[in-house]
């Protein structure tokens, strides 16, 4: 008897069962291609992919680009299109998380965010997987899951989407709920830049290599639909030429699937490890006043004035709504996304658009007062102070104009990298990061540049851009993806020390005195503003020794960017799975949690109320937004 192989066993049972129907269907699939990372290796894929003569078409499962520029993603697309078969793409995190154009580009250059075609019998649905312009685990958006939700169901489907659709995902029991309704028998996915073989909650699923060279050679795979059996193969290319295509390394009938998983009264499967929602009766202090869904995901913060609150969605609203009682006063559209929080000041609400243009509203009815229009997109938020409204964009500049009327008054058009941040403003300096790694400084009056500090990493992905910086003691602190909080002379720019610990989330007390911060590892902890810098060591690191309190928070792994709060002695910390912490501003205790919902708290407002209860007016990145007493 002659001995094969398992690998070819495989393969030859995998032939067998697929050589017992005529509806074959044969695609390609490449995915996390990190364009401009090695530009030859996607061409050399194309170029391979083109001199096949039995294949039906090409999906891409994400991340297309290292950094979502609208540069990468035009120039990733006139790559791909060398394709001579049609290809259809999704979008990963990095084309989403990291875009100057709020994922506008991406939409436009190739003209959905979901696709939906039939092939062999097959339904392939694919959509794009956020998180969008935040730091956070991955979210399917309200948007997809709207998309999800309005599919014929019980149709025998293939579902692409770059994240595995496990725990990676926030929603993740929520999106397999409705795979299932709508007859997914199979997931294809990216991410892990390896093929792997899973399983969501008893649908089968597969994750593909990343085309990028792995072992120093490019490559992608080749999946065979025969009726319900599904077999894939990796195909590694060296050069224009030769090539190896190795056997089946996965073979499946493909089979329809129930919906076996359990859910609790919150609709949670039972699976779901992060917090629930029982914690909250455990702190009774906490009362939610009102709780309201928006149907667009929510990915800023708030405006507060005269009883009402203003906040934008991820689908380009503004919308007001009722402090009392939650209900929507009036909404507005505009032509692009909006992850900028809007400022008001009197009867004016200003905010940035996607769309390029920086707005100013009415606060009474949304009615449109003026608009500046910048080069790009506009993610930034606005602060206004002294009638003037500052703001970043994407275009490399920064502008302070008249809160009247629009009118530029200022502008500085020295900016490298895009800015996504709220600025810090007063009367002597106006202080932002940006996506090339730098922190600018310029004088508030003229827009005249003061001073740029430089992360020592060279990478972009450490840049000062997410952050919110604060300013105390003269001196400015930030927290930087490094893994660092910093703080840096106000008046020069200098570094003066760092604090290890932290990514992009920092806060001040309200008197000024104390730095709060949080690793990424379950810690928070804070240190005086205006700590000695003989407590700095040689390396300029301020000692854990030296700070006030360095606590275990019982957050688990966390890398919200959003801001920490303090009031009346007690310290907020947002999480990116929707878990609101306090804790003690004078010794880091516990005082309570409070879940609002599953995804990433946005920024949030927080202020004494006439009855002398505190109130937090806090949005989540799945639309959830609340109003809560203590």
């Amino acid at each position: 008897m002659k001995r094969y192989p398992l690998g070819l066993l495989a393969f030859f049972a995998c032939a067998a069962l697929c050589a017992q129907t005529r509806d074959t269907v044969r695609f390609a699939y490449m995915a996390d291609l990190h364009y401009p990372s090695d530009p030859g290796s996607i061409r050399s894929c194309v170029s391979h992919i083109n001199a096949q003569d039995s294949l039906d078409f090409v999906i891409i499962g994400g991340d297309l680009t290292d950094f979502g520029t609208d540069e990468e993603i035009a120039e990733v697309k006139q790559i791909l299109d060398g394709f001579t078969l049609p290809y259809y793409v999704v979008a990963g995190n990095h084309d989403a998380k990291w875009s100057e154009s709020g994922c506008n580009t991406f939409r436009k250059v190739f003209g959905y965010e979901h696709f939906e075609f039939e092939a062999g019998g097959w339904r392939f649905l694919g959509c794009n997987s956020g998180p969008d312009m935040r730091m956070a685990p991955a979210l399917l958006p309200q948007e997809s899951m709207e998309w999800l939700r309005a599919l014929e169901p019980g149709r025998k489907s293939i579902f692409v989407n770059h994240y595995p659709q496990d725990t990676s995902v926030l929603n993740y029991f929520d999106v397999t709920r409705e795979l299932k309704r709508a007859g997914v028998r199979f997931c294809i996915g990216g991410h892990w830049h390896v093929n792997r073989a899973l399983n969501y909650d008893g649908i089968p699923a597969v994750l593909g290599r990343s085309s990028l060279p792995s072992g120093n050679v490019p490559g992608y795979n080749i999946f065979r639909l025969a009726g319900d059996t599904v077999s894939i193969s990796e195909v590694r290319v060296y050069g224009d030429s030769s090539y190896v295509r190795f056997p089946a390394w996965y073979c499946a009938e493909l089979d329809e699937v129930e919906d076996k998983t359990s859910y609790d009264a919150d609709g949670i499967a039972e699976n779901y490890p992060w917090l629930r929602y029982e914690v909250n009766a455990r702190y009774p202090q906490v009362r939610e006043v009102w709780k309201r869904r928006d149907v667009s995901n929510v990915v800023a913060g708030f405006a507060r004035s005269g009883g009402v609150a203003y906040y934008t969605t991820a689908s380009g609203c503004l919308r007001a709504v009722s402090l009392k009682d939650g209900r929507e006063k009036w909404s507005r559209s505009f032509p692009g996304k909006i992850f900028s929080t809007p400022a008001v000041d009197g009867k004016t609400v200003v905010f940035g658009c996607t769309d390029g243009n920086v707005y100013a509203v009415s606060a009474s009815g949304g009615r449109l007062k003026w608009s500046y229009k910048a080069s790009k997109s506009v993610l930034a938020s606005p602060v206004i102070l002294d009638g003037k409204v500052f703001v970043g964009s994407s275009d490399g500049v920064f502008r302070a104009l008249s809160l009247k009327d629009g009118s530029l008054i200022w502008e500085f058009r020295g900016v490298e990298g895009f800015v996504e941040c709220r600025p810090y403003v007063d009367e002597t300096q106006v202080v932002f990061g940006t996506w090339a790694n730098r922190l600018y400084s310029l004088d508030t009056r003229t827009g005249e540049l003061q001073w740029v500090w430089r992360c020592a990493k060279p990478s972009r992905m450490y840049s000062p851009a997410a952050t919110y910086p604060v300013k105390a003691a003269g001196r400015i602190f930030v927290a930087v993806p490094d893994r660092r909080v910093y703080a840096i002379d106000a008046a020069t720019g200098e570094q003066l020390f760092y604090v290890r610990g932290g990514r992009e989330a920092v806060g001040l007390s309200g008197d000024g005195s104390t730095v709060y911060a949080k690793t990424m590892d379950h810690h928070s902890y804070a240190f005086a503003a205006d700590v000695p810098l003989s407590s700095v060591d040689e390396s300029g690191e301020l000692p854990r020794e030296c700070l006030k309190w360095y606590v275990e928070n019982g957050t688990g792994y966390e890398i919200s960017p959003t801001q920490i709060l303090e009031k009346d002695g007690t310290v907020y910390f947002p999480t990116d799975k929707g878990n609101l912490f306090a804790l003690s501003a004078s010794d880091g205790h516990l005082q309570w949690i409070h879940k609002i919902s599953l995804a990433l708290i946005n920024p949030m407002d927080i202020w004494t109320d006439r009855d002398g209860s505190t109130c937090i007016l806090v949005s989540t990145m799945d639309g959830v937004i609340t109003l809560l007493k203590i």
